[in-house]
């Protein structure tokens, strides 16, 4: 996966150790020869690419990145997507729980 999102190395390696699976639906992360949709991709949290902080940028997999999209995460966590897959405020990473504690 390559980091077209001038995201500094240190924060890179901080995030990639941080996320080792979705940080909403908890899938492994697998090649995308495997599987594009389960292939680890960059989330900015709050949709905004100029915001690079560890509380904004996670790793997830390409399904549930391209469900989001620029979808308010509080919003998105009602959506259908989210509602047959399980994923809610309770199972989300903590990551995410703050991000909604903080008004996302």
């Amino acid at each position: 996966m390559a980091n077209n999102w001038n995201i500094p190395a240190w924060l890179e390696a901080e995030v990639r150790q941080r996320d080792k699976v979705c940080v909403y639906c908890k899938q492994e992360f697998l090649t995308p020869k495997k599987s594009a949709k389960h292939s680890a991709s960059w989330e900015h949290i709050i949709n905004d690419a100029k915001i690079i902080t560890r509380e904004n940028i996670a790793l997830c997999c390409r399904s549930c990145n391209a469900s989001k999209g620029q979808k308010q995460l509080s919003v998105w966590l009602q959506s259908k997507y989210c509602k047959e897959r399980g994923i809610s405020l309770e199972t989300v990473a903590p990551i995410i729980k703050q991000a909604i504690e903080n008004g996302q």
